[in-house]
């Protein structure tokens, strides 16, 4: 498997067609992985906002003061009122804001970003990432594309790659039934590929003013395995989301 970034893309502006930029600065072949950074998605389609565009409520207002003294800091109500426009669900209000978007990706402050921000102060999410992978798609000669995203994990420091949306190919690849090295049928292994090329492609997008936003994922086969589109884990299954619902932050 090779990865590399796609080379000289331009600040991508509202409007930019992401595709056919990619399509003219390296030879994609139909079995290729790309990987596109949702900063560059977002910035094409238009989600750059300045904070006056979200006027705070009351609610924000509440989230905002109670951040302000745990962090020691002032905290603008305003950006709490974007976190909150985006989710479906703040699950920790405290000392940070850990949030369920729209379109069922859990993090930090619903993913919204405030840096590399060219004319704004906040970049949200795409508002469907799987739709935005799937045009990108219709418009390059590779079959799959991922968008991906930086964010933390539990029980880990530091932040990795992420996939939030993808098209041309399941999520995940399902070892179930199949036979390990000692002849016992596997049961549980269901392997999250587009987690894992993500990552993968952020090792060499890198981060910063130096990083790229897309990489090419070449000579890396799915195989001979059952698929599943199932990536964000349902509510009803996740029981550490269920068990923060009832945790309290202790100041």
């Amino acid at each position: 498997m090779e990865l590399s970034a796609v080379p000289d893309l331009p600040e991508i502006r509202e409007g930019d067609d992401l595709a056919a930029m990619i399509e003219e600065r390296v030879d994609l072949r139909a079995d290729d992985v790309v990987v596109v950074a949702s900063t560059v998605v977002s910035k094409a389609e238009g989600r750059v906002f300045d904070l006056d565009d979200f006027p705070a409520s009351p609610r924000a207002e509440e989230v905002a003061g109670r951040l302000a003294d745990i962090a020691g800091e002032e905290k603008d109500p305003r950006f709490a009122q974007a976190v909150i426009e985006e989710s479906t669900e703040l699950i920790m209000e405290a000392p940070f804001l850990l949030t369920a978007t729209r379109f069922g990706h859990i993090g930090v402050n619903a993913g919204i970003d405030r840096s590399n921000v060219p004319g704004g102060d906040l970049l949200l999410l795409p508002e469907r990432p799987s739709e935005s992978a799937e045009r990108i798609r219709e418009g390059v000669a590779a079959d799959r594309v991922v968008v991906s995203d930086t964010c933390g994990r539990p029980f880990r420091h530091g932040q990795r790659g992420v996939a939030i949306g993808w098209a041309g190919m399941p999520a995940s690849r399902d070892w179930r039934g199949e036979r390990d090295r000692d002849g016992r049928e596997m049961g549980v292994t269901v392997q999250n590929v587009i987690d894992e090329l993500a990552s993968a492609a952020n090792l060499v997008a890198g981060e910063g003013d130096g990083g790229t936003p897309v990489v090419v994922v070449r000579d890396w086969a799915f195989g001979d395995h059952d698929g599943s589109d199932n990536h964000f884990r349902a509510v009803d299954g996740d029981f550490v989301r269920q068990a923060l619902r009832q945790w309290t932050f202790q100041e």
